[in-house]
């Protein structure tokens, strides 16, 4: 019998050393001002999850950032937007720099700058700091999906809002990290629309863990948390379709309550809430606001996907030949029907500040 030559990494045809985060989190360092601005903006999103703070959190923007200059764009818009809907809503940006596939596609900004598959990660990593940095200058809270448990210890302090999604709710790893972040955050229902496994990840992520990861300098460690406090259910609907109505509220409510959990949901108005129309994503924030404006306390925030431009468009030979400001992954509804639809979430929720 022939002796195997080689029994590890057969299928591995590179491995590239990256910066340790303490080294990237120098080089695109934050100032305390920043820091400051993160912290509060934290305190706001605690306070509106916990009933302290009337506003609706209203996490928006586009589905994944692929261009810096058309995100910031974007950004300064949102920023003007939201100083004028302030009263009623905290709004802050969504900022995905990692995007789940369900089988294969762009993995997003940090895993592949280019859009060319060349996966320069360390160039990733420095785009997506720069990019917070500049929402935060422009006074938006920023939001982003944490996938990669790796991922927190390069751009976690620069985030005010964070989400496990729909694929990862029901892993161990997630739920783990998620008990050692330091920012609010929301679980998503599965993608087959079962909410008691969010119900079990915030559950889990309350609780101290001990899970492998890195430290700030790169070494493999044992990481403990003391959980975390801050997380809240986001409903997304499922296969077997939307579950923003009244009546799915209702049943969310009373299983938050059993777990002894504070009764905190996110609507989530895009992928099946919506069916994958983006154009629909504005009826379901009409619901929310019949539902607010009716007296439904439990409801403290909404999810939109919204770009420059409307719809999607495909990714065929990198930049080069993108349409400026749509989206390259889930379809989004464009800034005019952005902006006219956050007007009328501001005006539609008047009752629960009379």
């Amino acid at each position: 019998m022939q002796k195997p030559t080689q029994v590890t990494d057969i299928n591995v045809v590179s491995t590239i050393t990256l910066p340790t985060p303490t080294e990237l989190r120098d080089e695109v360092r934050n100032s305390e001002s920043q820091a400051q601005f993160v912290w509060n903006s934290r305190q706001e999103i605690h306070r509106i999850i916990f009933g302290d703070d009337n506003r609706l959190l209203v996490v928006v923007g586009p589905c994944s950032i692929h261009d810096v200059k058309g995100g910031l764009e974007y950004a300064k818009n949102l920023k003007e937007l939201s100083e004028k809907l302030s009263d009623r809503l905290c709004i802050v940006m969504r900022a995905y720099f990692e995007k789940p596939r369900t089988s294969v596609g762009w993995k997003g900004l940090i895993m592949d700058p280019y859009l060319d598959n060349s996966c320069d990660i360390t160039h990733g990593l420095r785009l997506a700091r720069a990019f917070l940095k500049d929402l935060i200058d422009l006074g938006l809270p920023t939001a982003t999906e944490m996938l990669d448990p790796i991922t927190p210890q390069y751009i976690a302090d620069l985030v005010s809002w964070s989400a496990v999604g729909a694929r990862t709710t029901e892993s161990q790893t997630h739920r783990q990290m998620a008990s050692g972040l330091s920012m609010p955050l929301g679980f998503k229902n599965s993608t087959d629309g079962s909410v008691q496994a969010a119900v079990n990840a915030i559950k889990a992520a309350s609780l101290t863990q001990t899970f492998l990861g890195i430290n700030q300098i790169g070494n493999a460690s044992a990481v403990t948390t003391s959980g975390n406090p801050n997380c809240h259910l986001v409903i997304r609907g499922g296969s077997s379709g939307p579950n923003y109505h009244p009546d799915h509220i209702a049943q969310f409510e009373e299983l938050l309550k059993e777990n002894g959990l504070s009764q905190a949901i996110m609507v989530d108005c895009s992928h099946a809430n919506s069916g994958k129309n983006h154009d629909l994503q504005t009826k379901v924030l009409e619901s929310v606001a019949e539902q607010v404006q009716g007296g439904r306390k439990s409801i403290i925030g909404v999810m939109l996907e919204s770009n420059l431009g409307p719809g999607r468009q495909e990714i065929s030979q990198g930049k080069s030949d993108l349409q400026f400001g749509v989206s390259v992954t889930d379809s989004c509804i464009d800034w005019d029907t952005t902006e006219k639809a956050l007007h009328n979430l501001h005006a539609g929720i008047q009752s629960r500040f009379d």
